[in-house]
């Protein structure tokens, strides 16, 4: 084989390594993003019957019910600094509270009887479906802070109550 042929051969053969290597990045960039997968905000943990609830395992969601800015926003930030997990924020139209209340499908849930320690004497529990992911605090113009109130519940019976993922 002479010098020329032998140039000729690889050239060309690095030529298509060139040019397999351009279609494969051109497919590899043009590929969708992997989808990001949401985890979700809390999720169904159980409790057994005497069984101390802290407030990092309590997923909250507040809603502001009244007229004051932000009002949802700063009890969030009080509550997380308590240590609760942060669920949703935001306003609600449809809810008639003053000072403060808590929506809950079980009053007597340990997470919600823990949220509610926090949140003063005016608290008003109503067994009602609430808008959001864990304890739903609906606070109205009247509500001012968050208070200190109980590091932790005992479970009277078994139950579940909705906590932040483990990552």
């Amino acid at each position: 084989m002479t010098q020329g042929v032998r140039t000729t051969v690889t050239l060309a053969a690095l030529g298509l390594l060139l040019v397999l290597a351009g279609l494969w990045g051109w497919q590899a960039a043009t590929e969708p993003l992997p989808a990001k997968v949401d985890s979700p905000i809390c999720v169904t943990t159980p409790v057994a019957a005497g069984e101390k609830i802290f407030p990092e395992q309590v997923t909250v969601s507040v809603y502001n019910a009244g007229q004051r800015q932000g009002l949802a926003g700063r009890t969030m930030s009080q509550l997380s600094d308590a240590g609760f997990a942060e669920g949703q924020v935001g306003d609600i139209t449809n809810a008639r509270v003053t000072t403060v209340a808590i929506w809950a499908d079980d009053p007597d849930n340990p997470a919600v009887k823990l949220v509610a320690s926090r949140l003063g004497p005016d608290v008003e529990i109503t067994r009602r479906e609430g808008p959001g992911a864990g304890v739903d605090v609906i606070v109205g113009d009247g509500f001012e802070d968050v208070v200190r109130g109980n590091r932790s519940v005992v479970a009277g019976t078994d139950t579940s109550i909705c906590s932040p993922p483990v990552e």
